[in-house]
Formats: C-alpha cells, sequence, structure tokens
C-alpha cells in the first residue's frame, strides 16, 4: 500500500467515482474541526454518501451533483461510535448521529495490536512453555471477532479474541502447527488481555505440511504454456471508473466493508437504446460458522464483511498470476482509522475470457452448421481473510447473462483436537492437526432495475398435473408463476421438488407477446443453512434463515445483519426491516439472494485447498424478444491448431 498522493491523477470526477485521497482527508478534517473527539478519535469509514437516483438523472442531464462523504468514526477512550454526512462541496458536515452500543469494525491496525498486546501476557507466555515454546518469533496469534455470548462485561468492551499457531521455522505453514486449546480476549480500545483461556492438549503437531514455492523443488514437467492473446487489444474501454463491452455499460465502484461493486448496470442491443438492469450489486454479507462444539471454537462464527471488511483486506492483484490476458486494474482508495487515505494497488482486474461455445447448429440436411463462440467480461478481487482467499468474479455475458462466482481457497483453519472430542466435527488431514466442518454463507445485495425503476419479482414452481382426462398420459407438468407483493411473503427458500426459480419483472414493459420484461435469478448454490436456536447464526445472522428476502431499496438498509455488526444485537437487518411488511410490488426493489458453500474438510484441501465454487446468475427472461446474440460474428481459426 502507498499513500494517495503519490498516485493521484487528474479526472473528469463521476458523481458515483468513490472518493479521492484527497477527499478522504478533507472529509476527516472538516469532522474533526467541528467534533474533535481527543486523541482517541478513530475513523472506521470515510466512503462517498452515494448519490440517489435523482441525482444522477441530474447528472445525465448536466446538473452540478452535491459530492458527499459517510464518516463513521469513534472514540477509544469512552467506546462512542458516531455517524455522520460531510458535505465535501459545501465543506461542512451536514449530520452527526450517536449510534450507542455499536462497535466497528475490527481494522487491520486493531489485528496487530491485539497480537503485540497478547505476545507480552504472561498468562499466554506461560501457556506457550507449558507446551515447549520459547521462540516468540515463531508464534502466530491470529484476531478473532467474538461474537455476542451473553458473557457479563463483554458487551461494554470492545473485544477481539486470539486463535494461535507456530511455525517450525521462517515462512514455515503456521496452520500445520495449531496451538490447540489456547485462546485470549483482548479489550482492544484499553490495549489490556481481559482473560486467557488454556485448556489444552499442550502438546503440538510438528510434521511439515508446507505448500509454498519456496520449499519445492521437483516441480512437474508434463505442463506446457498456456497463453492468453489479444493481438488487438481487447473489446472493452474504460474512461475513469466507466466501462464498455460488447453492449454492456456499467460503473465499477468499491468499498472497504464490499469490495467490489457494480453500478448503473445497464446494455443494449445492436445499437438501440441503453436498457437498465440493476443499478447497484455487490456482496453485503458472508458468515463463516464453525460446527465443533468443544473447547474455544464454538465461537468462531466469522461475519467477514461486518466485523472485518473483505474489501480493506484485497490483495493487491499480479500480472500472470491472479489475472491472464489483457488487464485494466482499478486501484482501491481507502481510508485509515487516523482519517488519512491509503491505496491498494491494482484491487480489481478486469479481462475478458473465452467461455466455450455461445450457440451451435447443423443443419441435419444440408449438413452446413452455425457455430459461435461465447465471450465474457470479468471483474474481480480477491480478499485474504486471515487463512481463506475468497476471489469474487462478475462477470457480463454477451447473451446479457450476469453471473457471480465465489472461488474459494487458501488454507484451512486447523486444530489440534482430542480425536474423541472432535471425530464428528473434524477431518484429521495430518498427524494430529484437523479440519472442521463450518458453512460459508454469502448474502447478495441486489438493487434491482430490469427496464426501469419498478420491478416486482415474481416465484415460477413447475408442477406435476394430477392423472384425468386433461392428462391420459400422466405427462404433463405446468407452471405456476407467483407474485411477491409483500416482505413477509417475499421470505422465500429454495425448493427442488418445484424446480423454483424467480424472476424479477416490469410490469409496465412488454416484451412483443404482452408479457412483461424480466430477468431470472438461477439459484444453483443454495445451501442449508446450519444454526440452531440460540446460535450465533440464529442470533445475529438471521439473513441467512432464508435464500430470498425482498424490501424496498432505502439507502438505510443496507446490511443483512445490521449497521454494526461486530458484537451486534440479536434480529438486525433483514430480520427485523421485513417484520413491517411493506409493499415490494412495482416500486425500487432489492432482492438479497443468499447462497453459499457447505464444507466438510477433505484430505485434499491440506495443506492449501484447492478452489472450490458458489454463486448464482441472473439471465434475461423474456427481457429480449429474440436471441441476442445473432449478431455475433463467427470466429476465425487464428492461433488454433490441430496436433
Amino acid at each position: 500500500m502507498q499513500d494517495i498522493a503519490t498516485r493521484s491523477a487528474s479526472r473528469n470526477q463521476h458523481p458515483l467515482d468513490g472518493l479521492s485521497g484527497e477527499e478522504i482527508v478533507r472529509a476527516a478534517a472538516l469532522l474533526r474541526a467541528v467534533h474533535d473527539l481527543g486523541p482517541g478519535m478513530r475513523f472506521e469509514t470515510i466512503v462517498l454518501d452515494e448519490p440517489e437516483a435523482r441525482e444522477l438523472e441530474a447528472h445525465e442531464a448536466g446538473e452540478p451533483v452535491e459530492r458527499r462523504a459517510f464518516v463513521a468514526a469513534y472514540n477509544m477512550a469512552d467506546g462512542m461510535l458516531y455517524e455522520t454526512v460531510v458535505s465535501l462541496s459545501e465543506g461542512r458536515v451536514l449530520t452527526w448521529t450517536p449510534r450507542p452500543g455499536a462497535q466497528p469494525r475490527i481494522g487491520p491496525d486493531d489485528f496487530l495490536l491485539a497480537e503485540e498486546v497478547i505476545m507480552k501476557d504472561p498468562r499466554f507466555l506461560a501457556a506457550l512453555e507449558r507446551r515447549g515454546i520459547t521462540d516468540m518469533s515463531m508464534v502466530c496469534v491470529d484476531p478473532w471477532s467474538t461474537g455476542s455470548f451473553g458473557v457479563p462485561g463483554e458487551a461494554e468492551r470492545r473485544l477481539i479474541q486470539s486463535f494461535a499457531w507456530v511455525r517450525a521455522k521462517p515462512f514455515d505453514n503456521q496452520f500445520a502447527h495449531p496451538i490447540e486449546g489456547l485462546s485470549a480476549i483482548i479489550d482492544i480500545n484499553a490495549g489490556e488481555v481481559v482473560s486467557v483461556d488454556d485448556a489444552g492438549p499442550w502438546t503440538i503437531a510438528w510434521a511439515e505440511g508446507n505448500y509454498a514455492a519456496r520449499f519445492r523443488k521437483d516441480w512437474r514437467q508434463d505442463i506446457k504454456p498456456i497463453d492468453i492473446v489479444q493481438p488487438e487489444g481487447p473489446s472493452f474501454t474504460v474512461e475513469g471508473n466507466l466501462v464498455h463491452w460488447c453492449g454492456w455499460r456499467f460503473h465499477v465502484g468499491f468499498t472497504p466493508r464490499e469490495g467490489l461493486v457494480l453500478h448503473d448496470l445497464k446494455i443494449r442491443q445492436e445499437g438501440g437504446d441503453w436498457r437498465q438492469v440493476m443499478r447497484r450489486a455487490a456482496i453485503a454479507e458472508m458468515i463463516v460458522p464453525y460446527g465443533a462444539p468443544h473447547g474455544v471454537h464454538p465461537r468462531k462464527n466469522a461475519f467477514d464483511c461486518g466485523e472485518y471488511g473483505i474489501g480493506a483486506l484485497a490483495n493487491s492483484l499480479t500480472l500472470g498470476c491472479d489475472c491472464l490476458g489483457a488487464i485494466h486494474y482499478f486501484d482501491a482508495v481507502l481510508n485509515t482509522t487516523a482519517g488519512t487515505s491509503m491505496v491498494i494497488p491494482n484491487a480489481v482486474c478486469l479481462h475478458e475470457e473465452d467461455a466455450g461455445l455461445l450457440w451451435k447448429h447443423t443443419d441435419f440436411r444440408t449438413q452446413e452448421a452455425d457455430t459461435r463462440r461465447a465471450r465474457k467480461l470479468v471483474v474481480s478481487f480477491i480478499s485474504t481473510v486471515g487463512n481463506y482467499e475468497y476471489a469474487f468474479y462478475w462477470s457480463l455475458h454477451l447473451d446479457g447473462t450476469v453471473a457471480l462466482d465465489i472461488k474459494l481457497t487458501g488454507v484451512i483453519n486447523t486444530a489440534g483436537s482430542d480425536p474423541a472430542k472432535g471425530a464428528s466435527y473434524s477431518t484429521e488431514v495430518a498427524p494430529e492437526v484437523y479440519g472442521q466442518i463450518h458453512q460459508h454463507l454469502f448474502c447478495a445485495r441486489l438493487d434491482m432495475a430490469v427496464d426501469g425503476p419498478d420491478n416486482t419479482v415474481v416465484e415460477v414452481d413447475t408442477l406435476l398435473d394430477g392423472p384425468g382426462p386433461g392428462n391420459p398420459y400422466n405427462n404433463s407438468f405446468h407452471a405456476v408463476e407467483t407474485p411477491l407483493l409483500t416482505e413477509k411473503q417475499a421470505r422465500r427458500r429454495a425448493d427442488p421438488s418445484a424446480n423454483r426459480f424467480w424472476k424479477i419483472v416490469n410490469r409496465d414493459r412488454k416484451d412483443a407477446f404482452g408479457r412483461a420484461r424480466a430477468y431470472k435469478l438461477v439459484a444453483h448454490s443454495v445451501i442449508q443453512e446450519l444454526g440452531g436456536s440460540g446460535s450465533q447464526l440464529d442470533l445475529r445472522g438471521g439473513f441467512t434463515r432464508n435464500h430470498v428476502w425482498v424490501t424496498p431499496t432505502s439507502k438505510a438498509e443496507r446490511w443483512p445483519a445490521g449497521d454494526y455488526v461486530n458484537q451486534s444485537l440479536p434480529g438486525e437487518g433483514l430480520p427485523r426491516w421485513t417484520e413491517v411488511d411493506r409493499t415490494v410490488a412495482d416500486r425500487p426493489i432489492t432482492l438479497w439472494h443468499v447462497f453459499g458453500h457447505h464444507h466438510i474438510v477433505r484430505t485434499e484441501d491440506y495443506p492449501v485447498q484447492p478452489t472450490v465454487s458458489c454463486g448464482f446468475l441472473l439471465q434475461p427472461h423474456g427481457f429480449f424478444d429474440r436471441n441476442p446474440t445473432l449478431d455475433v460474428p463467427p470466429t476465425e481459426k487464428r492461433k488454433s491448431c490441430c496436433v
């Protein structure tokens, strides 16, 4: 990371452009001048206060749009957090709202401070000595969020819990050597260790479990290079943060909590008018609950967006490793807790990929074949959250499909469990090293605008007809469409027995056959969330109870588990909002889709996990009057060859 001053460049500013480094610093200074909280003042968030739809329309008409920053600031001395909106255009603070009881996210500087504090605690050092560990330079303490377990006194403190591993040598894979049973709770505002829990066992698994290139010499010789070549350059163009590609147009955004955001996604067919699909798309929350009930492990319930921020933990991507082909990178400009700015260079990658067969048909009588190759535009970023890497790939396709593919890799969170306690909840991946059963649950927030602002979600089930005169051969089945008109009605779960899917329709816009223009949600990665009554998933992750939720679009309702998830109270976010049971028909709506990956650890996941994927599709379903890719030209052979 480097200071924005070394990377700033003049550009034409769009209302959806994220804050520049200079704007971040100015917003902090304007706020501090009016509401100085003293030496304990920290800035959790300084981001663009995103313009309303009417402001974007004004910009399109050539009118100026006020530039605003949303700021969440807190005081480490008393723990109080405040929300504010700062007008950068006018140079003044517009709002100042205390949020008593709210705890800010855990930032990278909090991680470092927690490790520094715990490594000086005599109880922790004694626990390490019991295991024969004396070289503190080899000890790795990973801070985690604590959740809310009703422990007396915890709610009043801003806490971090720690789990520990040890390296056998420099650069060694720490997760090969878990320090089982040792955990600590740290008050991060006070900079003190509240408690140390050491339940043992006091042995360490020392077998090597390295995967890094520095430890390998015996490379296989049967892999030949594959080069991605675009001799005429890519088909996309980029102007600032605005991207055009093959009939698509959208704006790239980035926030510390969500990472990549797609704004104002539009498409047009064969040079026609631009038609909107979504106003905004991002991953708004993810939770990783672990299933082991013993020892220190029940507290492993990480809300990676709300408690840490997957954007703040984004990687700087590397050409040829993380991205192949003709690449355009976007930097991420974020705030520090001190109110300064920083840059994650190359945080977002934009490139094209061949996507296989688009369509083909061979005329049976003439044997004349027509074939078209598909391609997709991929916008991606990768975030390292402790031991795991999450790679997020948003793809736009020539046929109008929007896809999100999330690839999970990195290193499993290991434990050194007593087999008698952990056998049902973990897989032994190396001698005395275990990977515990867990889930990865994601929630996409999709502000839909299919062919205009006013949309309705329709549930579609396919049902088998009963026997009777109208079904003499008992072969018939039909589709049943049910509009979801209110928030409670729109709390929905997948049903494979009915081949259920959901359409987002614009009932004011009709296709050539009089049907409502629509997009279809293909929910191919739904899983059963696993959290019993009173679990953190049940109390604080209530958004996981349904695979689909629908709410009226609101800037005040951005986060499905609540505004401030760290040590949050039960029932926040979607469960509470939707109790109002507002109408969600024929109006601006937000579709929330919950999906994920259920992970029973394999031995093949160790010492580093090959990628596994989950995600969803949004496909045009009557949005066009015919196949929109008829104008895609046949592909020339060029570099392809027979061998």
